[in-house]
């Protein structure tokens, strides 16, 4: 059945609420990013087939979509229930409360989302405020001219028999750097009073510049388009994963890959089916067109490598991320897989299946370094937990899990 007039709303408010890009949603529905942007302002009408594409983009259910404001509301309701840890409400009932209650409800639903936006709003301010390479930068610069100003200005107050010539350099030297604190006041406000669009579009580093690429490409790397990226390290980068992913699906060729993934093989399995290694098995799971797992790659100092996250499980864009994840307990066991079930912290039904396994490779022979590389699939847990899992976040600076004895630095969201 076509969307019905306001269904293009829904559509929006559903990307807004899972804080996806109109580009990435596109791109997994396979639609032009112009095209989601006339439907979600409803000035096209949905057919069954882009509706159900969209569906499965956005994870939702297509009459959760179409089915007016009621059902919309109802799985907010059901969303917000499910990610708050202890909560006791009456999920069954949740139609009930919307009848009778329909103003309450509607509340409920709002203060949730403004809930989760600002949670998002943290994450990201931590990662800026906290390890933004640009920012750091900027604030450096002001803080040097700063420091140069006053103490060339010191010394003009409180020397009355500087020489001519003397005196001449430093009123140059204090000129030079008012300008310079000028302008770097000027960019750093300019910096942090931009919109969010360009904040969340910001980029600081190659690594990031081609993560953004590939999100609106739904993570398919190749070489056409490497002209949009502004910087040769980043079109070099990106230059090596199109040729990486050309090896996979040349070693993986995906109707086969896929035909043994609705089996249910093991990655383990899999990597000695196509005579490829673990970690290229689980790049290969987690870049496969359409596909909604995430991965995270890291070198033997910890460094995460590359990220592409899943949704409900944040990955941090800059810093150190989460040391109970199994990604470095494979960094630390090399050749051996590790797999564990997981809960996001603070969140008891985020529930994740994370397997991790390390790859050590000797570029230099015997005689050179040993090369480590692990790599995490994050998947959503398919099975019932029986009990509460054992928590993870995803940097210990915005994790709600204030017991957990591998923090390293106290939570912004501690009241302490």
């Amino acid at each position: 059945m076509p969307g019905t007039a306001l269904t293009g709303s829904r559509v929006r408010e559903r990307r807004l609420t899972l804080g996806l890009k109109q580009a990435t949603v596109a791109a997994a529905a396979g639609l032009s990013p112009s095209y989601l942007n006339l439907i979600e302002h409803n000035r096209r009408r949905i057919g069954p087939a882009v509706l159900a594409r969209l569906a499965t983009a956005l994870s939702v259910a297509p009459e959760i979509l179409e089915g007016g404001a009621g059902a919309a509301l109802a799985e907010e309701l059901r969303a917000a229930a499910a990610a708050e840890e202890g909560t006791e409400a009456e999920v069954s009932a949740v139609e009930e409360f919307i009848g009778r209650f329909p103003g309450w409800a509607g509340l409920t639903a709002a203060l949730a989302r403004r809930s989760g936006q600002l949670s998002r709003a943290v994450e990201a301010l931590n990662d800026r405020l906290g390890h933004d390479p640009h920012l750091s930068a900027s604030l450096h610069e002001v803080l040097s001219a700063a420091a140069s100003v006053r103490s060339i200005a010191g010394i003009l107050a409180e020397t009355d028999d500087i020489e001519a010539e003397w005196s001449d350099r430093f009123h140059r030297s204090l000129a030079e750097d008012s300008e310079r604190l000028a302008i770097g006041a000027e960019a750093l406000v300019a910096y942090l009073d931009g919109s969010d669009a360009a904040r969340e579009d910001a980029v600081a580093s190659p690594q990031e510049e081609v993560e953004h690429w590939l999100a609106a490409r739904d993570w398919q790397a190749s070489e056409e388009g490497l002209d949009q990226l502004a910087s040769a390290a980043a079109r070099a980068l990106a230059r090596d994963l199109a040729a990486r992913a050309i090896r996979d699906a040349t070693d993986m060729p995906e109707p086969t890959f896929r035909a043994a993934l609705d089996e249910g093989a093991d990655p383990a399995i899999l990597a000695a089916r196509f005579a490829v290694t673990i970690p290229d098995v689980l790049r290969r799971i987690a870049l496969l067109p359409g596909s909604r797992a995430g991965l995270v790659l890291c070198d033997a100092s910890g460094t995460l490598t590359f990220r592409k996250p899943a949704e409900g499980f944040a990955v941090p864009r800059f810093g150190a991320a989460c040391p109970l994840w199994p990604l470095y307990a494979a960094l630390g066991t090399p050749l051996r897989p590790v797999e564990a079930r997981l809960q996001v912290a603070g969140q008891r039904n985020r529930r994740f299946r994370l397997r991790a396994f390390c790859q050590p490779s000797w570029p230099g022979g015997f005689g050179g370094p040993e090369l480590r590389e692990a790599a995490m699939l994050i998947e959503p847990d398919p099975l019932p937990a029986p009990g509460p899992l054992p928590e993870v976040g995803s940097t210990c600076r915005i994790c709600p899990a204030i017991a957990c004895p591998a923090r390293r630095e106290s939570s912004i969201l501690s009241l302490a």
